[in-house]
């Protein structure tokens, strides 16, 4: 009987070569084993987003963004590459501290935590970040920002991309460093940045003492919810790359079940999808699960491989291969400005539903 495997590609062993780019290192792994391929197989996808004008989200979960992963943020951003991230709070809150030159250290992991608290440290596993010189000043400046800004926050519901395009603006005037932020490089470029959560961070916490000194501020998690649905259901094409699992890769993903199965308006949910983590489905840590099983919430359009790719690996490794490959082999696209088409596909969502 002929073999099975008679059509698959011949895997020949290829010799690693000075001076080889980022595309090329992919492509030559691509042609190995194990997430390797995976990797090219991402590569490619995020790629075809691109270039073929998808909508492009990016969820960032864990702490990434602390520990310097936000300049390769800003260069997707810049590329025309992200239209619409969802991050925890958190990220937004350490991204300004590189704006605002706040101590945050490269460390070594091993450390006796009790000596770190006497000594006003504190960690997130190999980042370093000074309590009361980087947190407290952190806090703030959030705080200035609030009452600076509270006639324009103030008397009305927000979403949280109303909140972080504000906070992005201010901080590109009074920060330092406005170039060392995602935040800020977002709201200059019309890119909504929402929050998976309204109350899971030290700005949500913040929120609580500008409330009590006479500055309230009403964060709407149903306007977050409409919002971005509405970007979803207006949108032609639909590509996700999401960093970790968590809440920002619920975010995203649900915005499909909440225009088909909330509003119930004919919705088939996203086109493609990166999903990039360590998390098992075998005890549900894999947020929303496999890309399958995303396919039967109406998450996605098909389970199809060409177009729906996990990578199995830490997305500090990853994310700058894919970044690297994309910025490398495909034209820049100018940025949607999506920030200011909001209410118009807002109406559009309203009036289907």
């Amino acid at each position: 009987m002929k073999s099975l495997f008679k059509d698959a590609p011949d895997i020949i062993p290829e010799r690693i070569k000075k001076g080889l780019s980022v595309p090329e290192l992919i492509e030559l792994m691509g042609g190995t084993c194990f997430e390797a391929r995976n990797v090219r197989r991402a590569a490619r996808l995020f790629a075809r987003m691109i270039d073929q004008g998808d909508t492009i989200w990016l969820g960032i979960a864990g702490a990434g963004i602390a520990g310097g992963m936000g300049g390769m943020v800003i260069s997707l951003l810049e590329a025309g590459f992200i239209d619409v991230i969802c991050s925890t709070g958190a990220q937004v809150y350490h991204d300004l501290h590189f704006a605002y030159a706040l101590p945050v250290k490269s460390i070594h992991p091993h450390h006796d935590d009790d000596v770190l608290r006497r000594h006003g440290d504190t960690r997130i596993y190999d980042i370093g970040i000074r309590e009361k010189e980087t947190l407290e000043a952190q806090d703030a400046i959030i705080r200035r920002f609030i009452q600076e800004q509270h006639a324009r926050l103030g008397g009305k519901a927000l979403s949280t991309w109303e909140f972080n395009y504000q906070l992005g603006l201010w901080a590109a005037e009074n920060a330092p460093y406005p170039e060392r932020s995602f935040t800020v490089a977002a709201a200059r470029l019309g890119v909504p940045v929402f929050w998976d959560s309204l109350s899971n961070h030290s700005i949500a916490m913040n929120l609580v003492r500008t409330d009590a000194q006479g500055y309230p501020i009403h964060l709407s998690a149903q306007k977050d919810i409409f919002h971005s649905a509405a970007i979803a259901y207006m949108s032609p094409k639909t590509g996700f790359v999401e960093l970790g699992g968590g809440g920002p890769k619920n975010f995203i993903q649900q915005t499909g079940p909440t225009i088909s199965q909330i509003l119930e308006v004919d919705f088939e949910g996203a086109d493609r999808g990166i999903q990039i983590g360590t998390a098992v489905e075998r005890e549900g840590s894999l947020s929303s699960c496999t890309f399958g099983e995303a396919v039967t919430w109406g998450k996605y359009h098909h389970a199809d491989q060409a177009n729906l790719v996990q990578v199995w690996g830490e997305y500090s490794i990853i994310f700058p291969l894919l970044a690297a490959y994309v910025i490398d082999s495909c034209k820049p696209r100018r940025p949607g400005q999506l920030c200011t088409q909001i209410a118009e596909r807002v109406q559009k969502l309203e009036a289907a539903a």
